[in-house]
C-alpha cells in the first residue's frame, strides 16, 4: 500500500501504481528467497555433517558461510552442455519450469499478519496447483534428455507425485475442515486459541511432514536420485546452470513447505502464548523460527534415515498414508460437527469448566 500511494501521489493512475508497487514487493520477495537458500543450503551441510562427526563447509569464508556462494559461481561459469541426441528446447525447458513454479508457490504464503503478495481466499488450493506442477519439470528434463537412466527417474517421479500427492490432499481437507477456510492467513488466525499441532490434528501433522518429504525428493525418498541404480536419475545428462536451476528449486520446495507446515500446523506467525513477552516479538520472527525449526527436522531425517527401496515407497504411500489420511477427514468432520466451536467453547458453554 506504501508504494501505490507513494505512485499515486506522484501522478500515476491507480491501475499502474498498483501493477508497480506489486512488481517491487515480488521482486525485493523473491531475491530475499533467492539469497536465503544459500544459507539453507549452508545449514543442510552443517547439520548432516554434525550428525556424522563432521566439520562440513569451513573454508571458503567465515566458518564456511561463503561456500554456497562459491559453488553457485562455479556452476554460473561452468559450460552448459546439451547432449547431440536430446531435444534441447525442451532439455532447457525443464529446469526453468521447476525453478519458476518454485517461486511462483510462495505468492501466497503468509509471513506475518498482511505480510503475503497474493491474499487470495483460495490460496490453499494454489499451493497444491503449483506443487502439482512441479513435477512436470522434471518429467520434461527426463524425457528431452534421451537418457534410459533420466526416463525411468521421470517415470518415478510421476508415480511417486501422484502417491503423495492425494495424502497431502487429505491432510489439506482436515485443516480446512478446523479452519473453515481456504484461505492461508484465515487459517493461520484460527489457530490463535492454539495450534492444530496439538489437537487430533496431530497424526495428519505427522503424515503431511513425512509426505512432504517425499514431494520433494528429500531423503529417505530421493528415489528420483537414486546413484546405485540410476546413476544422478532425471538431472544426469545437466551441468552448469540448467543444474543449478533444479538445486535451486528442490530446495526453495523444501523451504516453501516448511514454511507451509509452520502455517497449517504450528500457527504461523502466532506466538505460543498470546502474552508479553511473546506478544513483543514481531510475526515475522515467529513464522521464520518455526520455519527453522521445520527445516531442522527435515534436515535430520536426511541425515540419519537410510534411503527406502521403490516398493515400500509406493506400499507406504498407497497402503498406509491414503486409508490413514481418509479415515482422518472422516474423524475430522465429525469432530467439526460435535465441536463446531471447539472443544473449550463446548466445555465453557456446558458448564464442565
Amino acid at each position: 500500500m506504501f508504494f501505490t500511494s507513494y505512485f499515486q501521489h506522484h501522478g500515476l493512475p491507480y491501475g499502474w501504481a498498483w501493477t508497480l508497487s506489486q512488481g517491487i514487493v515480488i521482486i525485493f520477495f523473491e531475491l530475499i528467497l533467492a539469497l536465503s537458500v544459500a544459507l539453507f543450503i549452508l545449514a543442510d551441510r552443517k547439520i548432516w555433517a554434525a550428525v556424522q562427526l563432521r566439520r562440513g563447509p569451513n573454508v571458503v569464508g567465515a566458518f564456511g558461510l561463503l561456500q554456497t556462494i562459491a559453488d553457485a559461481l562455479k556452476f554460473f561459469f561452468k559450460e552448459v552442455i546439451v547432449p547431440a541426441g536430446a531435444n534441447k528446447v525442451l532439455f532447457l525447458l525443464g529446469p526453468l519450469i521447476t525453478a519458476t513454479l518454485a517461486f511462483a508457490a510462495w505468492a501466497v504464503v503468509p509471513v506475518s499478519a498482511g505480510w503475503v503478495v497474493a491474499n487470495i481466499n483460495v490460496g490453499i488450493l494454489y499451493i497444491f496447483a503449483i506443487s502439482s506442477l512441479g513435477v512436470y519439470g522434471v518429467i520434461v528434463a527426463g524425457w528431452a534428455s534421451n537418457s534410459k537412466y533420466a526416463f525411468l527417474s521421470a517415470l518415478r517421479a510421476a508415480a511417486q507425485m501422484v502417491s503423495y500427492e492425494v495424502s497431502i490432499g487429505f491432510v489439506l481437507i482436515t485443516v480446512l475442515l478446523f479452519a473453515g477456510s481456504l484461505n492461508l492467513s484465515a487459517i493461520v488466525l484460527a489457530q490463535a486459541h492454539g495450534w492444530f499441532l496439538f489437537s487430533i490434528l496431530f497424526p495428519m501433522a505427522i503424515v503431511f511432514f513425512i509426505s512432504t518429504l517425499a514431494e520433494t525428493q528429500r531423503p529417505p525418498f530421493d528415489l528420483l536420485e537414486a546413484e546405485s541404480e540410476l546413476v544422478a536419475g532425471f538431472m544426469v545428462e545437466y551441468s552448469s546452470t540448467p543444474f543449478l536451476l533444479f538445486f535451486l528449486g528442490e530446495y526453495m520446495n523444501v523451504i516453501m513447505l516448511s514454511g507451509l507446515f509452520a502455517v497449517l500446523f504450528l500457527g504461523g506467525w502466532l506466538p505460543p502464548i498470546s502474552i508479553w513477552p511473546f506478544t513483543a516479538v514481531p510475526g515475522v520472527i515467529w513464522f521464520i523460527l518455526k520455519l527453522l525449526f521445520v527445516f531442522f527436522c527435515n534436515s535430520m531425517v536426511k541425515a540419519f534415515v537410510p534411503r527406502y527401496r521403490y516398493d515400500q515407497l509406493m506400499r507406504l504411500g498407497w497402503k498406509v498414508f491414503l486409508p490413514l489420511s481418509l479415515a482422518w477427514v472422516v474423524l475430522t468432520a465429525g469432530w467439526v460437527m460435535v465441536f463446531p466451536h471447539g472443544v473449550w467453547a463446548a466445555l465453557t458453554a456446558h458448564g464442565g469448566i
